[in-house]
């Protein structure tokens, strides 16, 4: 799914099981009403995009490039597809300067900016399940640490939410 609506709707109908919908902490309006209602009916969320398309990991900059066939490159205002799917539709130099941020909240909780990325996920009530990406192996072991974690703490999630309704929220909020 790509809207909140289209995920309702889909929710709404008989012997659904999953629903797969963008959620990371620069697409948070899911949160809103999806997972609410899909707990509601009993359906399980699978968050994918959980890194904005590594935005999250804090390892870019502004100069940071993408080969020419990567998403990130040909894909950044929705060339070829829905422009939520790259960046989770976040302008790549705020999104830059966001993480930035993130990653010192990350830092703070004793955890890498990737593997508390995934864990803001995760630990978001009713999220059955996470789908990241991994370009190799390093990055697949970073990624199966946020199944290791304990629960993020409350500063944390408070943090996360301040940060996207001020850099991310007006931005995107309104498209999905």
């Amino acid at each position: 799914m790509e809207t909140v609506d289209q995920a309702l709707t889909a929710i709404e109908r008989p012997n659904l099981a999953t629903v797969q919908i963008i959620l990371n902490a620069f697409r948070q309006k899911p949160l809103e009403a999806v997972l609410p209602a899909a707990q509601e009916a009993g359906v399980g969320i699978i968050a994918r995009v959980p890194l904005a398309s590594g935005l999250l990991a804090g390892r870019y900059s502004k100069d940071t490039t993408f080969a020419a066939d990567d998403h990130r490159s040909f894909n950044r205002r929705g060339e070829a597809f829905d422009v939520g799917e790259t960046f989770a539709g976040v302008d790549f130099e705020n999104g830059v300067e966001a993480a930035r941020e993130f990653t010192e909240i990350a830092r703070d909780t004793g955890w890498r900016p990737p593997t508390a990325a995934l864990g803001w996920v995760a630990q978001q009530s009713g999220v059955s399940t996470v789908i990241p990406g991994a370009r190799n192996a390093a990055q697949a072991q970073t990624n199966a640490e946020a199944g290791t974690m304990n629960a993020l703490p409350e500063r944390f999630f408070e943090a996360a939410a301040e940060l996207y309704e001020r850099r991310i929220k007006p931005e995107v909020h309104h498209r999905w």
